[in-house]
């Protein structure tokens, strides 16, 4: 059974849904209304779950990270996210995205050229993404060209997005790669986009 748990901190709403140790989603939103819309879309289809009273050590450590991410921070851990129900496309978009280190973004022709697809695939499969957050498809942007990004679309919106981002950049200001799948995935500095400049 999955148990669902939800707080407010520092105006935002955080909410979890964990069984036993593995994480089956969460969610983040600026009303209680808003948190649980977007974390129930992200349960697989058919599961059980329940609403706990109380958090489970594992719901308040994924609650503290949740909102140490979304304050821009640098955070690491090692939580066991449920990705057996996604397709497989949507599982390597997911790993891929989750390799993108604060302070840099990337776009999603960049990923559909490292892991095959389109532009379009890769959107659709980040549009699922049932750990925002945890993993970052905030730093996934439209376009570049240039040398400059434009942020795109984001479930919460273009603002949230933006906002997270600005309170990510580290003042990088040379492109990186991350090795995926043996090839190669350029990032480039918060700083590239244009909204920043």
């Amino acid at each position: 059974m999955i148990h669902i748990y939800h707080r407010e901190i520092d105006e935002v709403w955080y909410a979890t849904a964990v069984e036993n140790e593995s994480v089956f989603a969460t969610a983040f939103s600026f009303s209680e209304r808003g948190v649980l819309r977007r974390l129930l879309e992200n349960l697989p289809y058919n599961m059980p779950f329940q609403m706990a009273e109380k958090s489970s050590p594992l719901s308040t450590e994924l609650l503290n990270t949740l909102k140490t991410i979304f304050n821009g921070k640098d955070v690491s851990f090692s939580f066991q996210l449920a990705l057996d129900h996604l397709p497989s496309y949507t599982r390597g978009v997911l790993r891929c995205v989750s390799l993108i280190p604060v302070g840099y973004v990337t776009t999603y022709g960049a990923i559909a050229k490292t892991l095959g697809g389109s532009s379009r695939a890769v959107g659709r499969a980040m549009a699922t993404n049932p750990f925002p957050l945890l993993i970052p498809c905030h730093r996934v942007v439209k376009t570049l060209r240039n040398q400059i990004c434009t942020v795109g679309g984001y479930s919460l919106g273009a603002d949230v997005k933006l906002g997270l981002l600005r309170r990510e950049d580290r003042g990088y200001t040379k492109p990186i790669e991350v090795v995926v799948g043996g090839r190669a995935l350029l990032l480039y500095p918060v700083r590239f986009l244009k909204e920043l400049s």
